[in-house]
């Protein structure tokens, strides 16, 4: 690949390359914030907050706990299947310092979803809200989990708060629904216990994986990213370098309303602010914008992280507007493409200007950002960061000059290891030389400044979640009514794309009900149809593929 123009560009003072030996492990890195500043509140959630020193304790205590399993040792895989919650930030770091693998879980999948990732990766512990775990009891049995950890929404809180929060959940709201689980752990008792063991931080280095993080595959089957110590050490200083000149942890909070179980919250929200000892708001349901933007009221905020809906829905609320926005520095968006107007009605609301940047899980996931001090929104996902090689290829694998279209490649530290037991798969996505192949369309302009076209794949976007169209017409192609079946991306104002189904019945009497509830028992809800359309037959290609182009562009 040619030189890198974007170096040019960086501010005065930027270095151009990170230190990726300075830390071992991202273990490492959390600890160190919370051995130079104890007392610095960490998290903060529904009004109770956590110093370093408390996470670094109640999470050693957690290590403790699995490490004296005898079903449990180094290098196996830990699902955590929780929203945004105290107990998150705990659980992810004590299984890493435990020497053991993160699974991040949605906790809004179905049994089918559930199944297969826990399946796939092998996991033999998880720990579930218990709001969701139910849905783990009807597949519990078919997978190697072994150890079943479940905690309450107020677990973390102290008393009373905690007993009036699990009361309403569990008796107001009846959020919780009954759920036949086999030797069951309560996450209290889990710390009490772990807590009174003797126990020592397991050495890691860069080689160690630290999490399989899923996502979405060509073939419609979820794959687990392996994120090395390495890999995540290396973007969480990449991200803390880009963040730095702006970030003043003493000015106030940084705001986190994508959850953790998203690489985005993981690694930047996280960890990256974690090494600049940030003071974390975790917002459990952002889709509650009412409760969000009360919460944001009670306390000044200089970053927030989010993706276009997020942001377009606070703009909707008239309650946003009168928010105090003098101590926030920056916005960093990512997971979708920040729509224009958006970008615009955001900076005459805050003052602020969205920085654009660009990643997917296979880097861990930030490959390019934005200035994070920039006066105005400019339509690209900024510059490559430190220590990081973005080149543009053509089909053919060759080169393109500045300013053509073609597919983006990144090459780093923070490129993944491969996919979990696919050597197939990776071997199409990572070229022998290290390059990662995004399968995302874009171009570079002479400054450097990256920017994405097009995506090369079918995939779809929702709300920054990815859904892939095979996995859909997979489970909708299981409905004995319908005959064929294709699933397309289609704009949506607020969710940036929404999933539409074009369907050949086999059925004659086959209604989009029919679907619409045979989709809701098998997708979590950002994969269902928002639209469903009834044709005699399928554009396709002289081999008979599909054309998926074809119905988008008639969409």
């Amino acid at each position: 690949m040619s030189a890198a123009p974007w170096l040019a560009n960086y501010p005065a003072g930027m270095p151009h390359s990170i230190d990726v030996d300075a830390y071992a492990s991202l273990a490492e890195i959390f600890n160190e914030s919370a051995t130079q500043h104890p007392d610095r509140p960490a998290f903060t959630n529904e009004g109770t907050t956590l110093t370093y020193g408390d996470v670094d304790r109640f999470s050693a205590a957690f290590a403790a706990w699995l490490s004296a399993r005898p079903d449990l040792s180094k290098g196996d895989r830990v699902a955590i299947m929780l929203p945004n919650l105290l107990q998150s930030p705990i659980a992810v770091l004590g299984v890493l310092r435990a020497g053991m693998v993160v699974v991040n879980v949605n906790p809004q999948y179905t049994p089918r979803e559930l199944r297969h990732q826990l399946s796939d990766s092998g996991a033999k512990a998880i720990l579930v809200l218990e709001n969701f775990a139910h849905t783990l009891a009807e597949i519990a049995a078919e997978t190697d989990v072994s150890a079943i950890i479940v905690t309450s929404v107020g677990d973390q809180h102290p008393i009373p708060k905690r007993w009036i929060i699990n009361f309403v959940i569990r008796h107001v709201r009846k959020m919780v629904k009954p759920a036949a689980l086999p030797d069951v752990v309560r996450w209290r008792n889990v710390l009490r216990q772990g807590a009174s063991q003797s126990w020592n931080d397991i050495v890691l280095t860069h080689d160690d994986v630290a999490c399989l993080q899923y996502t979405g595959g060509t073939t419609g089957v979820a794959k687990g990213a392996v994120l090395t110590h390495g890999n995540l050490v290396a973007n969480v200083l990449q991200i803390a370098t880009w963040a730095q000149p702006v970030f003043d942890p003493d000015k106030g909070v940084v705001v986190t309303p994508l959850p953790i179980y998203h690489v985005f919250a993981l690694t930047v929200g996280l960890f990256g602010f974690a090494k600049l000892g940030g003071h974390n708001l975790l917002i459990t349901d952002p889709r509650d914008f009412d409760r969000f933007i009360a919460t944001l009221r009670k306390q000044p905020f200089v970053f927030m992280i989010g993706v276009n809906t997020l942001f377009n829905a606070l703009l909707q609320n008239p309650a946003f507007a009168s928010l105090d926005f003098s101590n926030l520095k920056c916005t960093l968006a990512g997971g979708m493409a920040i729509q224009r107007d958006v970008a615009e009605r955001w900076q005459a609301v805050t003052g602020c200007v969205i920085a654009q940047g660009y990643g997917l899980t296979e880097a861990s996931p930030v490959v390019s950002a934005n200035l994070l001090d920039a006066k105005q929104f400019n339509g690209s996902i900024g510059f490559p960061l430190p220590s990081t090689q973005v080149g543009i290829l053509d089909d053919d694998g060759q080169e393109l000059p500045v300013g053509e279209v073609g597919e983006i490649c990144a090459r780093g530290p923070q490129v993944m290891r491969g996919y979990w037991q696919r050597p197939g798969e990776t071997a199409e996505v990572i070229t022998e030389d290290g390059w990662l192949r995004t399968g995302d369309i874009g171009r570079l302009d002479t400054d450097g400044r990256l920017y994405i076209e097009d995506r090369k794949k079918d995939m779809i976007v929702v709300s920054g979640f990815k859904v892939f169209p095979n996995e859909v017409e997979d489970v909708v192609a299981t409905h004995p009514g319908v005959l064929e079946v294709a699933a397309i991306g289609i704009p949506d104002e607020e969710s940036g794309e929404r999933v539409k189904l074009v369907i050949v019945k086999a059925d004659s009497q086959l209604t989009e009900t029919d679907v619409v509830e045979h989709c809701r028992e098998r997708l979590t809800g950002y994969k269902r149809p928002a639209e469903i359309e009834f044709r005699s037959e399928l554009p396709k290609s002289n081999v008979g593929k599909v054309l998926r182009r074809m119905l988008k562009e008639e969409a």
